[in-house]
């Protein structure tokens, strides 16, 4: 398949807030530009912002589910899914429903990051002491065990720290220099969909390089809609694979029932 138009990217916000979706479309339209085009999707059902196991989980439905209803609407197939959570919750459940390569914030600044270091290690600084259990599991899961040199969490959720952006950026700039002394790591991911541009107004005071969360994940997710269109690629797993025999599904919706009853 070859692209006539620059690739179309859905950003699919695994949480139930409409305004973190719009940031993360704006901030991964303004690091495309004209080299792609970006819509949003956001969860009917979850957590307003995921802060928790809990929540985690959940959202893994929720993205599922928030997949099924875009495409039931008739929406075009997109060239790339960008999963908008710093957690990547749903992450392989959506590569075996989706037509369309996937990526989530998490997994593609793990990429970059480990590109960027010169030792391929990288320390991460997120919002919510939850997440550095969560986050040291997903990098173990992704490959990334041995390149994650450490996670730093501050108390507020990115949502909090999103709300206000004055306060947040010295805590996280104290945060990320912290990370970098603390392990060896000469690459800080500030990973977090709230925290999207913030790398930026923050890189000036630590002194190791900085990585946008969903900077990384807006590349990545381009990258893998040109490399899908790419003459003689295959199509996705995915969308060779012939459908398994499914379980008899209760309570889910009737988007997602048909969905899963397509894959």
């Amino acid at each position: 398949m070859t692209l006539s138009a620059p690739p179309r990217l859905l950003v699919l916000n695994p949480n139930t807030s409409a305004p973190v979706t719009d940031l993360v479309v704006s901030h991964a339209r303004a690091t495309l530009g004209e080299r792609a085009r970006v819509e949003g999707a956001t969860a009917r059902l979850g957590a307003a912002y995921i802060a928790t196991e809990a929540a985690c989980a959940v959202a893994g439905h929720a993205a599922l589910d928030a997949w099924a209803a875009w495409r039931a609407a008739g929406h075009a197939r997109p060239d790339a899914l960008l999963l908008g959570c710093f957690g990547d919750p749903g992450l392989f459940a959506l590569r075996e429903l989706c037509d369309c390569p996937v990526t989530g914030l998490a997994e593609a600044a793990f990429v970059q990051a480990a590109r960027a270091s010169a030792r391929g290690r990288f320390a991460v600084v997120t919002g919510g002491t939850a997440w550095g259990p969560m986050l040291r599991r997903l990098a173990q899961g992704l490959g990334f065990g041995e390149a994650l040199a450490g996670v730093t969490t501050v108390a507020p959720s990115g949502a909090q720290l999103a709300a206000d952006p004055a306060a947040a950026l010295p805590l996280l700039a104290r945060a990320c220099r912290e990370a970098a002394r603390d392990s060896g790591a000469d690459c800080v991911i500030l990973g977090g969909a709230g925290l999207a541009g913030m790398a930026a107004r923050i890189q000036a005071e630590v002194p190791v390089a900085l990585i946008d969360s969903v900077e990384a994940g807006a590349q990545e997710a381009l990258r893998l809609a040109l490399q899908a269109a790419a003459p003689g690629m295959a199509a996705t797993d995915a969308a060779d694979a012939a459908p398994p025999a499914g379980p008899a599904w209760q309570g889910l919706t009737a988007e997602l029932k048909a969905a899963l009853a397509g894959r």
